[in-house]
């Protein structure tokens, strides 16, 4: 591809001088195996869009400080060169914060734990960081600009920042850094359009888009507003949503997303639809929300996308695709959708697996941060001396177990709200502790997790407290490879069964989750996520791009009970009862 220039006109998007609409769809190359990259690039193409958009998420890249990596899941680069193969454009949208429904907003928890750091404004210790992070992505993303022949014609700076500061000074900051290191497209912001959320969110010599999924003529005339000139955008046309433990599973209707859809083009806007295919949480990277009630991410990012979790197209795919011709050139080609997946049960036994514990003693208990603990779970114990009574904690992120002398006495939830419960008399407390997902908005961005505050038994302050922490991955890993099984599970939580499966050929798998308590679910060492009883979701998304012919391993780490001796694949993905 020869060099091109992509540039803002007085009323257009032109693309070598001439009138350009972007029709665009977010794919987070982060949320989607490696392996089937190029296929929903291509299905993209296919529904009629040019451009497909992307964040960039900083603590995937470099989730301990100074150990950047840009391959396998984190390989942009590779993602944008399929992208260009694929004839299309590519929009980068590097944050530094994501929001996304993403771990701590894409964040680092080093960054967010760093004393005195303030976040997504003028102080220099955040600055200098997230100065080195841009510096990193822009080496990948500059030489693939299209005035080099790459693919890319948008970068945005920061995200919907007008919904949390007003400091102009970090926006210019981000734009200035951005220049500097060679990044000579357009570049943009995004907000919610209020007056508000535009005025604090745009900066001098960036453009303006917005960020909605109704109400469109309204929503554009108060963006026009803020941005009098050039190019209308709604680059997050919000055409479904996500959702979180303990709810229904939420859906828009196709045709209602397809009339908001109509009336954003016809308008003569540029749209980037929000998502075009969600993909998925893999290992532990959903986000939490708390506006008073913390609420975790579920696995699934399906968010009733044109392009569902599997990569199949849905009612809402051929909806949009029915709008888009009406305004723009359609290829013939349709994607098919699969066919049932392959429903088998694996009977499990259980394992002792041989993870090496590395125990520390604390007088209070410490957080998560303090450990330098990336994974979910932590353990602490501390000794009772007989004694029993009320055992109550400054708060809990997020569930907790807890047991004395190792019988379960009950659990505790930072949803529920519950920070306190009897215990009886005893010699040893044990408190597991799950942290259910990351804060991905606002204020709680980077708060601790673990056991916060002071703890108290009967009263009386609660100290001498041990800390071990535990790798839910290495624990899967361990648990596959462990020599031996043992007779049946005791003790205390996490429990570790493992199985096995033939395929004739790598498939997409469904893992029902019905009858299980609260846990995670490894294949072949891979992480898959998160699962849980309280739902909305029922099955578990197995790539094919995880799977192998011949023998495949499967590992199920419950923390809560378990009443199954078996695993079963399904036909199909449940994702739970819909919102009435």
């Amino acid at each position: 591809m020869g060099e091109r220039r992509f540039a803002i006109g007085e009323t257009d998007f032109l693309l070598d001088g001439e009138p350009f609409r972007v029709l665009a769809g977010a794919l987070h190359y982060f949320r989607v195996h490696p392996g089937q990259w190029a296929d929903r690039i291509r299905k993209a193409k296919l529904m009629g869009l040019n451009t497909i958009e992307t964040y960039v998420a900083w603590n995937a890249h470099e989730p301990v400080r100074g150990e950047w990596d840009a391959t396998g899941w984190n390989d942009l680069g590779a993602f944008l060169d399929l992208i260009a193969a694929e004839g299309m454009h590519a929009i980068v949208r590097p944050g530094p914060y994501i929001c996304a429904e993403w771990h701590n907003g894409g964040l680092p928890v080093w960054l967010t734990g760093l004393e005195g750091v303030g976040l997504r404004r003028s102080e220099p210790l955040y600055l200098a960081a997230v100065t080195a992070y841009l510096e990193r992505v822009y080496e990948i993303v500059a030489p693939r600009q299209i005035d080099r022949g790459g693919p890319v014609i948008l970068v945005q700076i920061e995200n919907e920042y007008g919904a949390y500061a007003s400091d102009t000074a970090y926006l210019e900051h981000l734009v200035q850094v951005t220049k500097d290191e060679g990044i000579t497209v357009p570049l943009t912001t995004i907000d919610q359009p209020t007056d508000q959320m535009l005025r604090d969110g745009s900066v001098a010599g960036v453009h303006l888009t917005g960020s909605f999924g109704s109400r469109a003529a309204e929503r554009l005339e108060t963006l026009r507003r803020h941005q009098p000139t050039g190019p209308l955008m709604c680059a997050e046309f919000w055409d479904g949503w996500f959702d979180w433990w303990g709810n229904t599973h939420h859906t828009t209707p196709a045709s209602a997303s397809a009339a908001e859809l109509d009336a954003l083009l016809a308008a003569g806007a540029s749209v980037n639809f929000y998502m075009f295919h969600g993909g998925t949480n893999f290992g532990l990277t959903n986000g939490a929300n708390d506006k008073g009630r913390y609420l975790p991410i579920v696995t699934s990012y399906d968010y009733d996308a044109p392009l569902d979790e599997r990569g199949d197209p849905t009612e809402k795919y051929f909806a949009f695709r029915d709008v888009i011709a009406k305004y723009a050139s359609v290829p013939d080609e349709v994607p098919a959708k699969s066919g049932p997946a392959p429903s088998f049960v694996v009977a499990l036994e259980p394992v002792e697996p041989g993870v090496a514990a590395s125990v520390s003693r604390h007088e209070t208990p410490p957080t998560f941060e303090d450990l330098g603990h990336l994974s979910a779970l932590l353990a602490y114990e501390a000794d009772l001396d007989g004694r029993g009574g009320v055992l109550r904690f400054g708060e809990v992120r997020d569930h907790a177990w807890v047991s004395v002398d190792g019988v379960s006495v009950g659990t505790l939830s930072r949803t529920r709200h519950e920070d306190a419960l009897v215990v009886p008399a005893g010699d040893r407390l044990r408190v597991l502790v799950e942290e259910q997902g990351r804060v991905n908005y606002d204020a709680r961005l980077g708060e601790p997790k673990g056991l916060i505050g002071p703890v108290t038994l009967a009263g009386a302050p609660l100290t001498g407290w041990t800390a071990t922490p535990i790798d839910v991955a290495a624990l899967g890993a361990s648990a596959t490879d462990a020599a031996t099984s043992v007779s049946s599970l005791t003790g205390v939580a996490p429990f570790v069964l493992r199985g096995s499966f033939e395929l004739d050929e790598p498939t997409d798998l469904f893992l029902d989750t019905t009858g299980w308590g609260k846990g995670f679910a490894l294949v072949n060492g891979f992480l898959l996520g998160r699962y849980w009883s309280n739902g909305p979701q029922r099955t578990l998304y197995v790539p094919a791009a995880a799977l192998h012919e011949g023998e495949n391993a499967l590992v199920m780490v419950e923390l809560d009970r378990v009443t199954e001796a078996e695993a079963c694949f399904v036909a199909e993905p449940d994702l739970g009862p819909l919102e009435e």
